[in-house]
C-alpha cells in the first residue's frame, strides 16, 4: 500500500503515540493529546489516517486500536521526500544548510564529526 497525503500537525502528534506505543485507541488519544481534542475529532483523524496508508485498525474487546502500518523510519523518508520536493526544489543541500543554519547554536563537536563521517560514507557509496 502507496502512502498518500501530507499529514497534519494533529495527525503527527498521532502518529507519533502510535509509534511510541505500537498500538493506540481513541480513548488514549483523548487523554494524552494537547489540546483535548473531542472523541469525535479524533476519530475523524484517525479514519483519515487509515485512509491516507499509515494506520490500520484491529478490534479489541469493546474498542478499536490502530497500528502503524509502516516501520518509523520508512515513513520518515516517505515524509521527509515530500519535505525536500515542497520546501527546497528536491535539493538535500538547501535543506541541510537551513538545518545547520536553524540549528548552529545547538550542534556540538560530535555532531559536526558524525554528520562529516555521513558525508564521507555516501560519497564512498557514490551517493
Amino acid at each position: 500500500m502507496k502512502l498518500g497525503g501530507n499529514l497534519s500537525k494533529r495527525e503527527h502528534q498521532i502518529m507519533d503515540l502510535a509509534y511510541e506505543r505500537g498500538s493506540i485507541g481513541s480513548g488514549e488519544l483523548e487523554e494524552l493529546l494537547p489540546g483535548k481534542p473531542s472523541n469525535s475529532a479524533i476519530r475523524v483523524h484517525l479514519r483519515s489516517l487509515e485512509a491516507k496508508g499509515f494506520l490500520r485498525h484491529v478490534e479489541e474487546p469493546g474498542k478499536f486500536a490502530y497500528l502503524p502500518t509502516r516501520p518509523r523510519d520508512e515513513v520518515a523518508r516517505v515524509e521527509t521526500a515530500r519535505l525536500l520536493s515542497t520546501f527546497f526544489g528536491g535539493s538535500i543541500s538547501a535543506a541541510v544548510s537551513t538545518l545547520l543554519d536553524q540549528e548552529k547554536d545547538k550542534l556540538t563537536a560530535r555532531d559536526i564529526v558524525e554528520l562529516r563521517r555521513l558525508i564521507d560514507k555516501a560519497e564512498e557509496e557514490g551517493r
